[in-house]
């Protein structure tokens, strides 16, 4: 059952020998997953986000990171999914938020700057009723002012049931943060959408962004930024590896970056060492 649904669902398979092996696995990651937050396994990893125009970091990504005593770091592959499948992704992406805006404000207050923090929502937080309150809580808790908080969207969350989703973005909107719409152009949504999404930014797919030499996959990206703009939209790419994307992304105008070639994620006190050396993209560029 586990494998016809990895596969899209819709279809037969018949059993293998290794399937045993994967409902093992399944069930010893579920089991461990239940405990990790009460034994504070998780953390919090933090992937630059750079300004194509003052090459400065202004932003920063948080990403999860599961710290296991004998399985070692679990990639989020192998347990992001069973963790909204099994709900315990709101209490996890509570805790996310909450570490992530605490982080930010810390850096502000260490005086390096209105930082925005980026933080993923999943589809089962989305339509958690008490998700505003919560949201709102944590800011007031933090001190994070809500202008430095990016919430993170998939295109997903938006299908089944479009009027509620433009409501409850509006109201998100409304706590006085930025809302941003995750991995842009692989999802199934009309572009016509985006006219009644109050979003603020477009994030670029890192699929795209990996083949920006080849001319379709380079059209993509020039339509999104061109896209965006048109609609007042800020435009960040993700998984920038290479200088001829950075400077393909900069001549047609792309606002921001986010990927290996200017940093991977970091540890929170690498990514503080980062600020407090005033990394940019010049030094990064003189480094390399």
């Amino acid at each position: 059952m586990y494998r016809a649904k990895k596969l899209g669902r819709n279809n037969t398979q018949f059993y293998e020998p290794a399937m045993n092996e994967e409902a093992r696995e399944r069930l010893r990651i579920e089991g461990a997953l239940r405990s990790a937050l009460e034994r504070q396994e998780f953390v919090l990893h933090y992937q630059p986000q750079v300004d194509l125009r003052s090459g400065r970091v202004v932003g920063m990504e948080a990403l999860l990171r599961w710290q296991h005593p004998e399985l070692g770091m679990v990639a989020p592959h192998r347990f992001i999914g069973l963790a909204e499948e099994t709900g315990l992704i709101v209490e996890i992406g509570a805790w996310v938020l909450r570490t992530a805006c605490a982080q930010a404000r810390g850096w502000i207050d260490d005086g390096h700057g209105q930082l925005r923090i980026a933080v993923n929502l999943s589809p089962r937080q989305f339509g958690e009723p008490q998700l505003l309150s919560a949201i709102a809580e944590v800011l007031r808790d933090t001190g994070l002012p809500p202008s430095c908080l990016d919430i993170e969207l998939t295109e997903g969350l938006f299908m089944h049931d479009v009027a509620q989703a433009v409501e409850l973005l509006h109201k998100l909107k409304a706590l006085g943060l930025a809302l941003s719409i995750d991995d842009f152009g692989t999802g199934y949504s009309s572009f016509s959408y985006l006219r009644h999404f109050p979003i603020d930014v477009l994030k670029i797919d890192r699929s795209f962004v990996s083949d920006i030499g080849e001319d379709g996959e380079a059209a993509i990206v020039v339509s999104i930024i061109a896209l965006a703009h048109n609609l007042k939209l800020r435009v960040i790419a993700e998984g920038v590896e290479t200088a001829g994307q950075l400077d393909y992304l900069r001549r047609h105008g792309c606002d921001e970056i986010q990927g290996y070639y200017f940093s991977p994620p970091l540890p929170a006190a690498d990514f503080e060492q980062l600020l407090r050396q005033g990394r940019d993209l010049r030094t990064s560029l003189a480094q390399a």
